[in-house]
């Protein structure tokens, strides 16, 4: 394959994490002077969007504040930051955090923002580049630009912190006098100060690629952590599988990876499951040395077999397979309203099943679906959860003796969330599930941590919506799932026991309405106790800065569409209680009827008489 040095270059910034500085090359540029007009800056959002200056509209003036997520400073200096944007937010100030340290992630920062309450966006400064355009060595630092990109404040945020100790107060707020001067319309008075604070270290030029090739190095990679999904039916949009698969998109493979989108993880790194995936930083590094080294083959020998092709179902050959009556025909394009189908089947007596998989016709139409059962003859009814088909989510394939029951009597209904593609299309659902081979022990139970009464004001950057449910009984936790739709920006699970103290369960502090995955504890680890309160915390972000945000001037209610907003927590437990010890018959998922006790034998009959 031939690689002109131009495309080697490229790479090499992309896999080290550099970017193209204001000036427009990877040259380092020369430190700004107060007065300096700085030209629009390139960075990464909380949902990994590419982002510039432009996307914050056209403050009075915009306080850029380099952070990270070990110095001291910066930890203490949150509060300020906070109050700061109370009091000048109003005033037409935008206040931003920028991490420049390329060791810290995105969803981290975001947790970090959580915990502070912090409002003002938060971004990611891969390559140090906007802290060189800016002129920033050292975090806690401050930049203020005027209306006009017009450098007039580089400094800190007061005098009271230092690294060696600290005033009881501050003797001069500096940051906040120098926006006092802009928003009057004067000079700044004191435009330059000393920085306390942890310097910036810029990205090391490239070392020497070491022999890293993609048979030997890469392939394994992707083997255990990619091709899951990046294979021939496996749901990704494109396979990672052969070397020209990957050689021909290697900067953006070394890009996800060096960001950490890929694997698709959205929990903090601070609470553990068993389905939680990622690159340790060793491997990490070896796709970025791969793609430094000029994407090099090497011997096919070394290489992992190749994946077989996705198989049909997720959960195994299904025992009983239900397909809508008919298609549902799709616009080329704009938003279509959820879609709910009854199928076909009544399950005449309780059934229990160990597998369920939602199947469309044409996946790429298919946003998200879910799946409840609902009484015969009753209203469309979607309210009795049994799993769900979502971006980077699972079919649901329960642990050997853990069964969910569908009551006697009761249809399956599915509320179908379609995405246009650009042509028209239509699509089918199928519904696939399996019965259970063993003896059923634990039901698989649920809550819906969830509330319809709350309207997120226009415009609002964070704002709360808090809703709790009580455990009717001693349980395991199982998992949990979150769902918002394009304003969601985090979601928080928080066990709190009557007699022991609170404990997070689960954040996911950058959500992603298009990826949206379960959390799955290992079994048997998270027990609580009859009453423990089950509380969710949601925020949503209907800011302008929001960059799915359908309408920032609106106030958005709960409601079912898109547009609308949604906030449920999913809480899977089974109780602890003594094990049901139900047969399961194989062939229709129905409980077999427990075998008669055998007569007691007689003293006549034992001798024979």
């Amino acid at each position: 394959m031939l690689r002109l040095p131009r495309l080697a270059l490229v790479l090499a910034v992309l896999a080290a994490g550099g970017g193209v500085h204001a000036a427009g090359g990877t040259a380092p540029v020369a430190t700004p002077r107060i007065g300096d007009t700085v030209a629009d800056l390139r960075f990464k959002d909380i949902w990994y969007q590419q982002r510039s200056l432009a996307d914050l509209g056209n403050p009075k003036a915009t306080v850029l504040v380099f952070v990270n997520l070990t110095c001291p400073l910066v930890k203490r200096s949150w509060p300020k930051l906070v109050r700061l944007d109370e009091a000048y937010g109003p005033r037409g100030v935008r206040i931003v955090a920028i991490d420049a340290v390329e060791g810290d992630e995105i969803a981290e920062l975001a947790r970090t923002g959580l915990e502070h309450g912090v409002t003002f966006p938060l971004v990611k400064d891969r390559g140090a580049s906007a802290a060189a355009a800016l002129g920033a060595e050292f975090t806690p630092q401050a930049v203020v630009l005027d209306e006009r990109r017009r450098i007039v404040y580089r400094g800190r945020i007061d005098d009271q912190l230092r690294l060696g100790g600290e005033r009881p107060a501050a003797t001069r707020e500096d940051l906040r006098e120098a926006l006092d001067d802009l928003l009057a319309g004067r000079p700044v008075a004191v435009p330059e100060t000393p920085v306390d604070g942890c310097r910036i270290t810029p990205p090391a030029p490239p070392a020497p690629a070491p022999a890293v090739t993609f048979h030997e190095h890469v392939a394994p990679l992707l083997a255990t952590h990619c091709q899951e999904c990046h294979r021939e039916n496996g749901g990704a949009p494109f396979p990672l599988v052969t070397f020209d698969d990957v050689a021909g998109q290697a900067a953006a493979v070394a890009e996800a990876v060096a960001e950490r989108r890929m694997p698709p993880w959205y929990a903090s790194r601070h609470e553990h499951f068993t389905n939680e995936r990622g690159l340790d930083p060793a491997e990490r590094r070896l796709v970025a040395d791969w793609v430094r080294a000029g994407t090099p083959a090497g011997d096919p020998a070394e290489a992992p077999p190749a994946p077989a092709p996705a198989p049909a179902w997720a959960i195994g050959t299904p025992d009983l397979v239900v397909t809508a009556l008919g298609s549902d025909a799709l616009p080329a394009d704009g938003f279509v309203d959820y879609r709910y189908v009854i199928l076909p089947h009544v399950f005449l007596a309780e059934t229990w099943v160990s597998g369920v998989e939602i199947k469309p016709s044409n996946p790429g139409t298919v946003h998200h679906a879910n799946l409840a059962y609902m009484a015969v003859g009753d209203p469309i009814d979607d309210s009795n959860f049994i799993t769900g088909r979502v971006p980077g989510g699972t079919a649901m394939i329960l642990d050997e003796g853990l069964g969910f029951r569908i009551p006697a009597n009761s249809v399956l209904v599915l509320q179908i969330h379609y995405t246009t593609t650009g042509k028209p299309e239509t699509n089918r659902m199928s519904v696939g599930l399996t019965y259970p081979r063993v003896r059923i022990d634990r039901e698989l139970k649920h809550l819906q941590v969830t509330t319809s009464k709350f309207e997120i004001p226009p415009g609002a950057p964070s704002h709360p919506v808090t809703a709790s449910r009580t455990l009717p009984r001693d349980a395991f936790a199982v998992g949990m799932f979150a769902h918002m739709h394009l304003r969601g920006r985090d979601m928080t699970f928080t066990a709190r026991p009557a007699e022991a103290a609170p404990e997070t369960l689960l954040v996911i502090p950058n959500y992603h309405y298009a990826w949206q995955q379960n959390y799955r504890f290992t079994p048997g680890t998270k027990r609580f106790p009859k009453g423990t309160k089950i509380e969710v915390t949601a925020h949503f972000d209907n800011s302008s800065f929001n960059p799915f945000n359908p309408d920032p001037t609106v106030a958005v209610p709960y409601g079912p569409q898109t547009i609308h907003e949604m906030m449920f927590g999913f809480f899977f437990y089974v109780p602890d209680e003594p094990p049901l010890g139900l047969e399961i018959d194989p062939r229709n998922g129905r409980v077999r009827p427990a075998k008669a006790a055998a007569a007691p034998v007689t003293g006549a009959a034992r001798a024979g008489g």
